[in-house]
């Protein structure tokens, strides 16, 4: 019983959103900063509000075949034309299969070592390498590999490749099962990427690499807490997971 609230509440944001995505083309029109901030202060929140609220499920077992089920039903979706659905099962895809990946990271340690890893990857790939191809040379093939935040009042989106929304439910997870601060997590993690496409339109960028923002947003509100964990590195047995919005030693 204590889980249906959450289940509930999840199933009401993606009907809300469900509805936002079929009509946005219809909605009012603003400038562009004023879509910037609609994108980073509610359309963003809203959609990965779903990460969160599924945050329960993230050591289940199953994840794996789940997770595939979800990319090829994506694949499926996309070769159909419907643009919106495939869009949330790319998102439940990657969820998923980020979660399923953090199994594989036995200690924090790990965990920390991808998020100062994964910025000049990231960096690199979308500066100079397939990121960059994929982006000026096959727009369409980058739209089928990322997540679309639709501008209300016009037939165009933000998009988010889907590498990023598999390690912003890696690092959320790895806050939960690792016991540091879960719902910080999030909001420091929303507010990155919020952050990162209001710096791209300021700078008139085509894009930016949105992992380092991602790597950030796990590492700057539990810093303290990485900092003391790590000195005594303790292995995953040690501490049991907390609850979704629960923190382990804030005080």
């Amino acid at each position: 019983m204590g889980r249906s609230p959450a289940l509930l509440g999840g199933l009401g944001l993606f009907g809300a959103l469900i509805a936002y995505y079929e009509s946005a083309g219809y909605l009012w029109q603003a400038s562009q900063w004023w879509d910037v901030a609609w994108i980073a202060l509610a359309l963003m929140p809203a959609v990965f509000g779903l990460v969160l609220a599924a945050l329960r499920l993230h050591s289940r077992r199953g994840l794996l075949p789940v997770g595939l089920a979800f990319a090829v039903l994506a694949a499926v979706l996309t070769w159909a034309d419907n643009g919106i659905f495939s869009n949330f099962a790319r998102l439940a895809a990657a969820t998923l299969l980020g979660w399923w990946f953090l199994s594989a990271f036995e200690r924090l340690s790990w965990v920390v070592a991808v998020a100062c890893l994964i910025p000049w990857v990231d960096a690199y790939s979308v500066w100079r390498g397939p990121t960059k191809q994929i982006v000026e040379h096959h727009q369409n093939v980058f739209g089928v590999l990322s997540f679309a935040f639709p501008v209300p009042g016009e037939h165009a989106a933000a998009q988010l490749g889907v590498p990023d929304l598999l390690f912003f439910a890696l690092f959320l997870a790895a806050a939960a099962r690792f016991g540091l601060r879960v719902v910080p997590t999030w909001i420091c993690l929303v507010a990155a990427l919020g952050g990162t496409i209001a710096l791209t339109v300021w700078l008139d960028l085509s894009g930016l690499p949105a992992l380092p923002g991602i790597a950030l947003g796990f590492l700057v509100p539990n810093a303290d807490l990485l900092w003391r964990r790590l000195r005594g590195e303790p292995g995953i047995g040690d501490r049991p997971d907390v609850p979704v919005g629960g923190a382990a030693d804030d005080a």
